[in-house]
């Protein structure tokens, strides 16, 4: 089982900026192990500008970066998923298709980054903190046991992962602006 490579889906609303982000962390991460996917229920159809600016100036593979509706892996002729991640609030609300292989599945909700409202660098701040938390929540991953995790255990594991964020820098970045503009 320890030779196995693993496929991940990573979802979110618009598949335009997280899912993405956590795409490539993985295909970076991944070690050989693991191969990343992403789609979104209501996909934007183009990548967020900020979110390819971000993956290119950290030296991802940008090419294989597309927005794409997750109707393309529930389908027969789809990768089947050992995992799939919400990474989104609004997408772990939806009724999701039915995934071939019944994968393990979590929430791990990140901000999203594309909403939030400030200056250019600000903007730009947001995307580097969802960065941030989907590379942490991904690192810890893809070094966990897998062949030595019974499912309940990987379950429980997987949802710890999303449930930890001890700093929305988000929220900070809002509360630090108000104080400024009192």
């Amino acid at each position: 089982m320890s030779d196995k490579r693993y496929n991940v889906l990573f979802l979110c609303t618009g598949n335009s900026a997280r899912s993405l982000l956590a795409e490539a962390i993985l295909q970076r991460e991944a070690m050989g192990r693991f191969r990343g996917f992403s789609a979104g229920s209501h996909p934007k159809g183009a990548p967020h500008p900020y979110a390819i600016d971000l993956l290119q100036g950290l030296n991802h593979d940008t090419g294989f970066v597309r927005s794409k509706s997750w109707d393309e892996f529930a389908g027969e002729d789809a990768p089947e998923m050992d995992f799939v991640f919400t990474v989104c609030d609004r997408a772990a609300k939806e009724d999701c298709p039915v995934w071939p292989g019944q994968p393990v599945t979590a929430h791990w909700g990140i901000p999203d980054p594309s909403n939030f409202e400030g200056s250019e660098a600000e903007k730009r701040v947001a995307f580097a903190e969802a960065y941030r938390m989907l590379y942490n929540r991904i690192s810890i991953f893809v070094n966990l046991p897998m062949g030595r995790l019974d499912t309940v255990s990987l379950r429980q594991q997987l949802d710890d992962l999303g449930a930890s964020e001890p700093v929305d820098i988000l929220s900070a970045m809002r509360r630090y602006r108000e104080q400024k503009d009192v």
